[in-house]
């Protein structure tokens, strides 16, 4: 056979995988577990019911508003140039605060870098996030005091983390668990499959929590996955589940689910929470480039806040009195995280060489001494010129 016939023979093979990858699941309806529509109703599932109280829907409601009300803060401040990068949550408030309400406080979280949501609920002041974006700390809070990690930017390390974490947790014989959460880009990632091997193997008492907002900065989910993600957790011999991510009652009922699942000795679950990031991958990006204005709009009306809000008021849960309130509240944290932002000092330069390694090191100490004689010069320039 000769090239050009091999090469023909390849191409009806190469255009037949492109028709079916149209077809792939992705495509069509998600099937997920939802327990409050788009239009505020209420509706039962029957693996995952849940029963909250008036107090504990308003709650709900008051951290998504409130955890939206930072959010746009600290957007606003990176636009002001106060901060360095923003990476929002614009539209993901359900998926994180239904899971981050599900947690006990002995369970241990591995955050990204856009869990701004769940660092409310382990009490991690909204301040302390914003220390690292501006460049003045790496992190600003301590993990072991709301045992909520620092964010991680690399992209899927943190699920190797919270795996090995979840093994030294089994091993303690505790009964706490722990929650990884990732992006459906970071899906794709090596190291997200090799925390699901390792967890599965050893039964790690972990639940991944993928927030699947369908765009890992301007690639579409189509192209991580040929199957929807939770799917993927079939292959490693453990359960996944795909939850509407802009449903908090549902997310809070399956998160709780798996983390109970983990408590019992049975392993890890995978939680895809199917939702959509309404704002930009981060404020370096523009997602009017590469995805439509209409798309946008069809996510808006299935806004978490407003389909809770609806709820609330439908069945007389809250009154005016507890939205205006509420308003105030967020005008409030709004303005103290302004001025505690503009209010934090500048580091000095050469902390820029502390808290690399625990013992030191040689080329770090030799690249301190290199940049303090660097910045030396510009003092001896100063004097040469009196």
């Amino acid at each position: 056979m000769t090239v050009e016939s091999t090469a023909a023979a390849r191409k009806p093979r190469r255009a037949s995988k492109r028709t079916s990858a149209a077809k792939t699941p992705q495509s069509s309806e998600p099937q997920l577990v939802q327990l409050l529509t788009p239009e505020g109703e209420r509706v039962e599932h029957p693996d995952y019911s849940i029963d909250l109280s008036a107090d504990e829907l308003r709650g709900l409601y008051r951290d998504m508003v409130l955890t939206r009300r930072f959010d746009a803060e600290a957007t606003a401040l990176q636009r002001q140039g106060e901060l360095g990068l923003w990476a929002s949550l614009l539209g993901q408030e359900a998926a994180q605060i239904g899971s981050g309400r599900a947690l006990r406080d002995d369970d241990y979280v591995f955050p990204t870098y856009r869990e701004h949501g769940v660092a409310w609920c382990r009490g991690v002041d909204p301040t302390n996030l914003l220390g690292m974006f501006r460049g003045v700390n790496h992190g600003g809070w301590d993990p072991t005091t709301n045992n909520f990690h620092l964010y991680t930017i690399v992209i899927g390390s943190q699920t190797l983390h919270a795996t090995g974490y979840a093994m030294g947790v089994a091993k303690d014989g505790a009964d706490s668990a722990v929650v990884a959460y990732f992006g459906d880009g970071a899906s794709s990632q090596g190291d997200v499959a090799e925390a699901f091997t390792f967890s599965a193997v050893y039964n790690a008492p972990v639940v991944f929590f993928c927030q699947n907002n369908q765009w890992a900065i301007s690639e579409p989910t189509e192209r991580q996955t040929r199957v929807p993600l939770y799917q993927r957790a079939q292959g490693y011999g453990f359960p996944g589940v795909r939850v509407d991510g802009n449903d908090v009652l549902a997310c809070l009922a399956v998160t709780r689910s798996a983390l109970e699942r983990a408590r019992r000795g049975e392993g890890p679950t995978l939680v895809e929470a199917f939702t959509y990031r309404m704002g930009a991958h981060t404020t370096s990006d523009d997602p009017t480039k590469y995805r439509a204005d209409d798309e946008r709009a069809a996510w808006e009306a299935k806004d978490p806040i407003l389909r809770l809000r609806t709820y609330l008021e439908k069945e007389k849960l809250a009154d005016e009195a507890f939205f205006t309130e509420l308003e105030t509240e967020s005008e409030t944290l709004g303005k103290r995280v302004r001025e505690v932002v503009r209010a934090m000092p500048d580091p000095e330069p050469i902390s820029l060489f502390e808290h690399g390694y625990a013992d030191g090191n040689s080329l770090v100490d030799e690249e301190r001494a290199q940049f303090a004689a660097y910045q030396a010069s510009f003092a001896d320039s100063a004097e040469e010129g009196k």
